[in-house]
């Protein structure tokens, strides 16, 4: 286990090999699960402000749960999670010419039209973030869907730390990082 300033980071996070592969698993991971995506409570808000900028871009199923629902929903568990398409495909995923799933806030970001990538569980996946009273918990998510995502990693020996590196400098700072690479070139 490492801790870094008020942080706890699972082994699995320097040792596990992780790399998405859109051409096997063609964005699973938005159209699959049981729950929206987690989505913290600012971030709620800001799904809000930038729905004018996807709109075009959502599928009309999206559009049709959005009016009656909204952007986010409260899960079984109590959590604030996206909102979902007939169970499963989170509202803000659209389907590429190549039959992809992929993120219409993440295009829009992409395109320079926000600053706001995407929910930060989203966006630092397979590493989930959990906050307890003192201290936050980094741990590696397995999910079967993503069994490509760890044949590629190890192939091209894409540890999930390396994978992630924007999305980790983005949520806990270019020093955090550069602590926790050094931590993983030791072990």
């Amino acid at each position: 286990m490492l801790v870094i300033q008020d942080t706890i980071i699972s082994p699995d996070v320097l040792e596990e090999y992780f790399q998405c592969d859109l051409s096997v698993c063609k964005g699973i991971c938005c159209r699959e699960g049981e729950a929206g995506a987690p989505v913290e409570k600012d971030e709620a808000a800001r799904l809000e402000e930038i729905l004018p900028l996807v709109w075009n871009d959502l599928p009309v199923q999206s559009r049709e749960v959005i009016k009656k629902q909204g952007v986010v929903y409260t899960d079984d568990d109590g959590d604030c999670v996206t909102s979902i398409v007939n169970g499963e495909e989170c509202v803000f995923a659209y389907c590429d010419e190549n039959g992809c799933y992929k993120c219409a806030i993440e295009k829009i970001s992409r395109e320079g039209k926000t600053d706001f990538n995407k929910p930060a569980s989203c966006y630092l996946y397979p590493v989930r973030v959990v906050q307890y009273k003192d201290f936050r918990a980094v741990n590696y998510h397995r999910w079967s869907v993503c069994e490509a995502a760890r044949e590629m990693g190890k192939a091209n020996g894409m540890k999930v730390y390396r994978f992630l590196q924007a999305p980790l400098i983005w949520k806990f700072g270019e020093e955090w990082y550069e602590e926790l690479e050094k931590n993983a070139s030791v072990s």
